[in-house]
């Protein structure tokens, strides 16, 4: 217990510890996340093909992600409609042209064709496929160590961080929802409670929270976390528009821990040039709370 607490939190500390100021170099760091998410996801796969009773297995993955997304995000939606309605969101913006939310969908849904090509070539049974599991702990080192020097040069401050109240304060509620909900996923679905709560702390991070979950929980439970935090996202870039004019403080927390990076442009095109600081400070708050909850319910 204690040394998977370690794998993550001592790389991701270590990281966010890096200034870092040339930009050719945070360049380089952003496009070696997404290649090591990539490789991770596909190791993520291979192992999955290795497990016992595979049939009864992706059952209970499908059976575990379908409900977790469900509970979630009824959860969120409720307390967010709360909050918009105790504390309107007062905006004048009128929404401009999105961009293609197909294309967008089509982005996130390449993850997830990553993950079963490495299910299929673990199918094949190849010997040295078996060390998979050990190869992305390795790699999950890495990609956790660069995700804290990202953290740490995102350009935020402690400063803006408490400056900007409506995006702490739909983090806080999109936190506390989340584990609510994690609790009554773990009752439905007859998990630990604790594995609940860790599967409903990936805030819609799907990259990162699959694959912590795989490395503490194993790979049924971190594919159906993974599946889950996709699922929101890809729902969140299909409501936010309609959300937009009704409640704007649903329509950013339904992205959960991307409202700083994949689904900002949408934010943005939706709800004005007024609604971004709210939405990165909301986004960096849950990017940076997701390891450490998952770690804190894993260990």
């Amino acid at each position: 217990m204690l040394s998977g607490l370690l794998i993550i939190l001592v790389p991701l500390i270590v990281g966010y510890l890096i200034p870092l100021r040339q930009t050719s170099l945070l360049k380089l760091i952003n496009r070696l996340l997404s290649w090591i998410v990539y490789v991770i996801l596909f190791l993520m796969g291979v192992s999955l093909a290795f497990l016992d009773n595979l049939a009864s297995n992706l059952l209970d993955i499908f059976h575990y992600s379908a409900v977790s997304v469900i509970v979630i995000l009824l959860c969120n939606a409720a307390a967010l409609l709360w909050l918009e309605r105790s504390l309107p969101w007062r905006h004048n913006h009128r929404q401009e042209k999105l961009p293609s939310r197909l294309a967008m969908a089509l982005e996130s849904l390449k993850l997830c064709f990553v993950v079963v090509a490495g299910f299929l070539l673990g199918l094949t049974g190849w010997a040295f496929l078996r060390h998979a599991t050990e190869a992305s702990e390795y790699t999950l080192i890495f990609l956790l160590l660069l995700v804290g020097v990202q953290l740490r040069n995102s350009g935020m401050t402690l400063k803006q961080i408490v400056l900007n109240r409506r995006g702490m304060i739909i983090a806080v509620v999109i936190v506390l929802s989340s584990l609510v909900a994690g609790i009554i996923n773990a009752f439905i679905l007859d998990l630990p409670m604790k594995t609940g709560l860790a599967m409903a702390s990936g805030f819609g991070w799907y990259s990162l929270s699959g694959i912590l979950m795989t490395e503490s929980y194993g790979p049924v439970i971190g594919s159906a976390t993974f599946f889950n935090d996709l699922i929101r996202e890809l729902l969140a870039i299909v409501l936010i528009p309609g959300l937009m004019a009704k409640s704007r403080s649903t329509a950013l927390g339904l992205c959960g821990a991307t409202s700083m990076d994949f689904t900002l442009p949408v934010l943005q095109r939706s709800g004005g040039v007024e609604i971004v600081p709210a939405a990165i400070v909301h986004g960096f708050i849950l990017s940076l709370l997701t390891p450490l909850l998952m770690a804190l319910f894993a260990s």
